[in-house]
């Protein structure tokens, strides 16, 4: 019974979470309306290349875990370690490496 309890008990979670996020969200934009705000204010920005910040994040992590594979054999480093630490330094880098990539193709480079 208690292998079944933890996955529905998850799901659960994430769905009243969901529930109580846009429900908070609805009446937030009603009181804005009622008091007379515009509709364009609660337009967001899209990002303009949404799938390549997934793409470079995943080539990123896949990076990780393969350097980190490769510094666990060759190195004293504990095998944990190693994985973690390069899973987070290589899917950082593919974050900042889509940051700069993003501010280029707006035209303002600045770092």
């Amino acid at each position: 019974m208690e292998g079944i309890l933890v996955p529905i008990s998850l799901f659960a979670s994430i769905v009243l979470i969901l529930y109580v996020y846009y429900t908070t969200r609805n009446k937030e934009r009603m009181a804005l309306i009622d008091k007379g705000a515009e509709a364009s204010l609660f337009k967001t920005s899209s990002k303009p290349f949404p799938t390549l910040k997934i793409g470079m994040f995943l080539v990123g992590i896949g990076l990780g875990v393969l350097t980190g594979d490769i510094v666990a054999n060759v190195t004293t480093l504990h095998r944990e370690v190693a994985m973690f630490s390069m899973i987070l330094l290589f899917g950082g880098v593919s974050l900042i490496l889509y940051y700069i990539i993003e501010k280029s193709k707006k035209g303002n480079v600045t770092l």
